[in-house]
């Protein structure tokens, strides 16, 4: 690690001698990329450099209490001194290994989330709609913005599936542990005799993948279109709106509906087409990376049920880090900041201890 530390420090030297250079300065787009390089490197080598005043008082300190030379008095102050720099270093080192942890390129990026009913029939329908719910105040909480891309509405209010994207800066970095099977326990709205029942809901967090980040040939596409129905048969358009479109590649299939132009519904589409490439290409690479290495905290695997909501308790349960928490009011209504910071604690916890044995 403080091999590491040198050469970024040796980088970080250069970029500010660059940093006074006309030439550089008169090119706005290297000094811009400079410029953001130097704000990602500058609070990692103020912490290195009080690492090594630290690391430099500890020496001196030790060297005062080894020395024959030194009197009582001189030996107590040193004695402090040295437990105090040792503190000092074993929390600036746990900071360094944090903020050397590499960072997830998509952390930024915009998210698409589709919910998908799963068992339990009509009352998964429901809480797929619940769950929506959840994340668009959350969203809102945030100051982020939500537009809805797909959605197959059933007649109670649920959704069998829908496609929704979320727009802020970080919405991947906070949203990404929620794919996997989210399982409700509570009295259905349709249930006359009060019994609780068992319904699962799928969640998939997709990257909002621009077409620099996926390359679709035109060629690969197959686009088709048809008349655009709603629950019941409700909203039926007399013309061909709503549009398909197949990836013949993959086999990805991705419909829309919701918009009354053709156009738009396609831009919807492709829009989600490519996300979920998007997925399957990091997910590809995920699957290369051997077994040890990877987090404990998932982030794409769907079938992974990963949070229990219990109503009649009052409960929700993330069971990939054992959270339990009695105030599932709030988080239904989008409060959702304490299970989120507890998984990504939980996913850093796990990248450190992975680096730490690797070093080992």
């Amino acid at each position: 690690m403080l091999e590491k530390l040198r050469q970024m420090e040796e980088n970080f030297l250069t970029m500010q001698e660059k940093m006074t250079d006309p030439e550089v300065i008169a090119d706005n787009r290297q000094y811009a990329e400079l410029m953001r390089e130097y704000k990602h490197l500058e609070p990692i080598m103020e912490t290195y450099h009080a690492y090594q005043h630290a690391a430099q008082d500890f020496s001196e300190a030790k060297q005062l209490l080894s020395s024959e030379e030194s009197d009582k008095e001189l030996k107590e102050m040193a004695q402090a001194e040295y437990t105090d720099s040792k503190e000092k270093m074993e929390t600036l080192e746990h900071q360094l290994r944090r903020m050397l942890l590499p960072k997830d390129p998509d952390d930024d990026r915009n998210v698409i989330i589709e919910i998908r009913g799963g068992a339990g029939g009509e009352e998964a329908s429901l809480f797929a709609g619940s769950l929506y719910r959840m994340y668009t105040m959350y969203a809102e909480s945030q100051g982020w913005k939500q537009e809805v891309l797909s959605a197959n509405e059933t007649e109670l209010g649920g959704f069998k599936e829908i496609s929704f994207s979320i727009i802020g800066e970080g919405a991947y970095s906070r949203l990404k542990y929620e794919s996997g099977v989210h399982r409700v326990q509570r009295v259905p709205e349709t249930e006359s005799q009060g019994r609780i029942h068992t319904s699962t809901v799928t969640v998939a967090v997709l990257v909002e993948a621009d077409e620099v980040s996926v390359e679709i040939n035109p060629a690969d596409l197959r686009i088709d279109v048809f008349r655009a129905s709603g629950a019941g048969g409700q909203h039926i358009n007399k013309t061909e709106s709503a549009v398909r479109i197949t990836h013949l590649p993959t086999g990805v299939v991705v419909e829309c509906q919701d918009e009354r132009s053709q156009y738009k519904n396609k831009d919807k589409a492709m829009k989600i087409l490519r996300s979920r490439l998007y997925e399957q290409m990091l997910r590809e690479q995920n699957d290369k990376i051997a077994s040890e290495r990877k987090m404990q905290v998932g982030t794409g695997d769907r079938s992974e049920r990963i949070r229990t909501y219990n109503f009649p308790q009052g409960r929700m349960t993330d069971h990939r880090i054992g959270l339990t928490l009695y105030r599932l009011d709030d988080i239904m209504n989008g409060n959702l900041d304490e299970v989120l910071d507890a998984l990504a604690t939980a996913d850093e916890m796990a990248r450190l201890l992975a680096g730490q044995q690797e070093e080992a």
